[in-house]
């Protein structure tokens, strides 16, 4: 650390409202890139880390939150040669396990995080995208494989991951069906899947759009029972099931006497362990290319958030208000 100072928000206890702190402004050291934020994604994980509910997260308060950014290279340490000051960059860099989360003027993070920001994205655009761009991808490309002869359902299609799950299935060139709420149906099908009402039973929408033979990928991202569903809707011989909520306790049997598989995505892991960083980065390069394509865009809640009103920012995940991502603007 240094003896300039930056501002920050910290929030003290579990439960409390993060308050507006000056501290000691990061240094880069060998590895890492100092970046000036300009903008932090709001994901769901941080207003459970705030309300002291995410004990997986290792996140010990007082702490700053915030798991991603966007913004401008101040500073890079030694060793550090694919960014220079000046760069805009954005990545999944902290908030959790112990590291300095986005809510900040300045971080200081590992370089093999972060990846250069796409000219198409703004600011804004690209602090939405790490968490939710880095769960689809470990769950349809690292884990499901997806492929052009796929066909992929993803529950929870117009949600965070999920709107990002039917593009990058989209980009593979595979068929894309997608469940959601009435409500969702113009977003998941402007996104280019066939809209399935969640209501719909499971015998009913694997008899119509797979003639009873299940789905090659399923992409679960609700969880519970969805996921229990997600075991029966599989495709005989093959088909593959992920979800990034698999914490419940479920059944195999239906998934078993499919011959199918289950993979579980926890994205967090590289931070926790200090494993995994580069492949991190690899999913945000491969992402800034689909965005530079016109292939992958973000969900983005209209409202503006800055430092002053954050705690709104939160309190707009918490009561499900949002629409889109939401993004608290750090830089003025």
């Amino acid at each position: 650390m240094s003896d300039i100072t930056m501002q920050a928000l910290v929030v003290d206890q579990a439960g409390a409202l993060m308050r507006k702190v000056a501290m000691a402004r990061p240094v880069a050291g060998p590895g890492q890139v100092l970046v000036r934020i300009a903008a932090s994604g709001v994901n769901p994980l941080d207003t459970k880390i705030r309300a002291g509910a995410a004990a997986h997260a290792r996140q010990p308060l007082p702490a700053v939150l915030g798991l991603d950014l966007a913004g401008i290279v101040e500073a890079v340490g030694e060793g550090v040669s694919a960014f220079k000051p000046g760069d805009a960059v954005f990545g999944m860099t902290g908030g959790v396990g112990g590291l300095q989360g986005s809510l900040a003027e300045y971080a200081a993070v590992d370089a093999a995080l972060l990846a250069h920001k796409p000219a198409s994205l703004s600011m804004r655009e690209a602090a939405a995208l790490p968490l939710i761009v880095i769960t689809a991808w470990e769950g349809l490309v690292d884990r499901a494989r997806v492929q052009a002869s796929h066909k992929v359902l993803v529950h929870g299609g117009a949600g965070g991951v999920g709107h990002i799950a039917v593009q990058l299935a989209r980009a593979a060139g595979a068929q894309v069906y997608a469940t959601g709420k009435a409500s969702q149906r113009a977003v998941i099908e402007r996104l280019g899947a066939t809209y399935i009402d969640r209501e719909t039973t499971v015998a009913d929408y694997v008899q119509q759009y797979t003639a009873g033979e299940g789905f090659d990928v399923i992409y679960d991202t609700v969880g519970g029972a969805v996921l229990d569903a997600s075991f029966a809707a599989a495709r005989t011989y093959g088909g593959h099931v992920v979800s990034c909520l698999g914490w419940g306790t479920h059944a195999l049997a239906p998934l078993s006497f499919r011959a199918a598989t289950y993979s579980g995505v926890f994205t967090l892991l590289p931070l926790l362990t200090g494993r995994g960083h580069a492949h991190h980065g690899e999913i945000l390069r491969e992402a800034a290319r689909l965005a530079a394509d016109g292939k992958l865009s973000v969900l983005m809640d209209s409202r503006q958030f800055t430092f002053e009103d954050a705690n709104a920012a939160h309190a707009a995940i918490e009561t499900r208000s949002a629409q889109g991502k939401i993004v608290v603007n750090v830089a003025s």
